[in-house]
């Protein structure tokens, strides 16, 4: 039996969907923090809910596999993780593929220390494991790539640095994959798209995608910091997006390994095409 945790998620319903084209779906349990939103899973749902340790060890009771998908909120993770790693060993399961981040254990990457914890847990734990190191997904982008195609401009401070994203089907279908298959324990993953593209690059295809003219508008931390208060967005939103693009101008999200590529055995999906299903959504 394999449970997905945060089931309910943007990554733990495409996950669960390529499960369910491998396998019988009474071999697939959803793990979610409210059930009430799990209806249309079309598998069984169990709670499972990070701040709740008490209600992990039923979800994960049976569990031959478990992909544990990272949870979302910044700066509670390893509390959180550490819960359900506990849970996870107790309930005997038999392999645990967590989503991690791009280097995680060596990056100075904004979002990497969470991470880096986490893997140390589940190293500790003496579960089997697999660590997929997911670079960024596409989708991360799409309000800022609506908005570009409105106002015709794409704002960042990210100068030339270049983002290996793919989108999340394909990082959903790579963990199908490592979860069906043999020979992944112990593995860690590096798992980017084929090509690294820049915000320019990004500006490009939004403007062929919504046919107007959009370029990219570099400025300063400090400018970008400004414009994103006076939009409105919190300060902790604030600093962590100016954060990001700052790592995106040191590079710590150009990596192109091939390795997501491999999994899925065909080529990652083009930045081109992502941009095009985000702007034909509406």
């Amino acid at each position: 039996m394999i449970v997905v945790t945060g089931a309910t998620g943007q990554l733990g319903r495409l996950a669960l969907a390529a499960l369910r084209e491998r396998v019988p779906d009474t071999e697939v349990v959803a793990a979610v923090r409210n059930p009430a939103k799990a209806a249309d899973l079309g598998v069984e749902v169990r709670e499972a809910d990070y701040d709740r340790p008490e209600t992990l060890p039923s979800a994960f009771a049976g569990a031959d596999r478990v992909l544990f998908i990272s949870g979302s909120e910044v700066g509670r993770r390893v509390p959180q993780h550490a819960a359900v790693v506990v849970a996870a060993k107790e309930a005997g399961a038999g392999h645990l593929v967590y989503t991690s981040a791009p280097k995680a254990d060596t990056s100075p990457l904004i979002l990497a220390p969470e991470h880096r914890e986490t893997e140390r847990i589940i190293r500790e734990s003496g579960l089997p494991f697999t660590f997929l190191r997911n670079n960024w997904y596409t989708e991360n982008y799409e309000q800022n790539i609506r908005q570009a195609a409105e106002t015709g401009v794409y704002l960042g401070s990210a100068g030339e640095g270049r983002v290996a994203s793919a989108p999340r089907a394909d990082y959903a279908e790579a963990a199908a994959v490592v979860l069906t298959s043999a020979g992944h324990e112990g593995r860690v993953y590096e798992l980017s798209g084929d090509t690294a593209w820049s915000y320019a690059d990004l500006a490009a295809e939004i403007s062929a995608a919504a046919g107007r003219e959009v370029g990219y508008r570099d400025v300063s931390p400090e400018e970008h910091r400004a414009a994103l208060a006076s939009a409105g967005l919190p300060d902790a939103v604030v600093d962590l997006v100016v954060g990001l693009d700052a790592d995106t101008r040191q590079g710590l999200l150009a990596g192109t390994t091939g390795e997501l590529k491999a999994l899925l055995g065909r080529p990652t999906t083009p930045l081109a095409d992502s941009v095009r299903e985000i702007l034909a959504r509406g």
